[in-house]
Formats: C-alpha cells, structure tokens, sequence
C-alpha cells in the first residue's frame, strides 16, 4: 500500500541484462529533482544530494536514481519518518543496511516511466556521505573516469553476478582505486 507519490519497489532481475545495465537517461537529473523537493518538503532540516551514476552524463549502469539524504546530528528518526511517509520502503532482500545507516527504495514514475530509487540516510558531515559526494564529484570533473567506471561494470557483468551484492563487490576495487583508497 503506498501512503504518498512513492511506488513500490521491483528488484532487479541478475538474470536479465537489459535490467541491470543500461544507458544513462537524460531524464535523471530531474527525476531526481523532483524526489528531492518531496523528501526536503517532509523534512526540511535535511539535505538531498543525487549521487550515483545517474548523477553523472554519460555513466551507464543499473539506472537506479540513487539519493542521498543528509540529516543532523539526532534526526535520523525524523529522516526514516520522512521518507517512510512519502511511500517509501525498507530494503528487503540480500543484506539489507542496518537501521542505524538506513537505505529506503521506491519508484516514481515521470515522463511516462517508473524510476527506481534509493536513498542512502547517512548523517551529515559523515566519512560515508563524504566519500559518496567525493566519487561522485570525480566522476562529473573526468569524462575518461566515467569510462573507465562503465568499463569496470560491464566487466563485473561479464562475469555473471547473479544479484546486487555480488554486483557491487565487484565494482568497489575500481571505486576505491579512483579515491586513493
């Protein structure tokens, strides 16, 4: 049941590779726009940040509109309260983040098509959401990193993920490698 413009949740399907790569869509940027004037509107002590390849030109990749929702120091309830009154649900499925450092999902629809979201609920002035805003800054300075970055990811494809966990796992040497890590 959807309490607000969120819609539910479809996980993606490792089986079929036009569901987890695909290329960047113009449309983003403002689909994430328009999220993130919901969520500041439910909670405006917060801050949206859209991060992720979808924030990026050019950056193909599983096409989930990934947000981050920044939220001081002892509103993480108030954070989890917002989204959650706008539609938006817990992960569920393969280790799903832990409540303290939550993860909500949905989708909305814009243009005729359903998006699907995440928004990463970390505290502002955290190493994590400094690390994320960091990537993602280095990934709008450097075109040549963004290929290389979607080269990384149809490698990790290839070798046949059969779900978001070992998808990830096998990105995160190239994104740590792009931060000096």
């Amino acid at each position: 049941m959807d309490s607000g413009p969120i819609g539910t949740y479809v996980y993606r399907n490792y089986d079929d590779p036009d569901d987890i790569f695909r290329p960047h869509d113009p449309r983003f940027p403002e689909v994430a726009r328009q999220v993130a004037a919901l969520i500041e509107e439910r909670m405006p002590d917060g801050r949206v940040e859209h991060i992720g390849s979808t924030a990026v030109p050019d950056c193909a990749g599983k096409g989930n509109v990934d947000l981050l929702l920044l939220y001081p120091p002892g509103r993480l309830a108030a954070a989890r309260d917002a989204l959650d009154g706008i539609g938006f649900q817990r992960q569920t499925g393969l280790d799903p983040f832990p409540e303290e450092r939550p993860m909500r999902v949905g989708t909305f629809t814009y243009d005729g098509t359903e998006f699907r979201l995440h928004v990463h609920v970390v505290a502002a002035g955290a190493d994590e959401a400094e690390t994320l805003l960091d990537f993602r800054d280095r990934l709008l300075a450097d075109p040549e990193l963004v290929a290389a970055y979607v080269a990384s990811k149809q490698a990790a494809l290839a070798n046949g993920p059969t779900d978001n966990i070992a998808y990830n796992r096998a990105k995160e040497p190239f994104i740590q490698d792009a931060l000096g890590n």
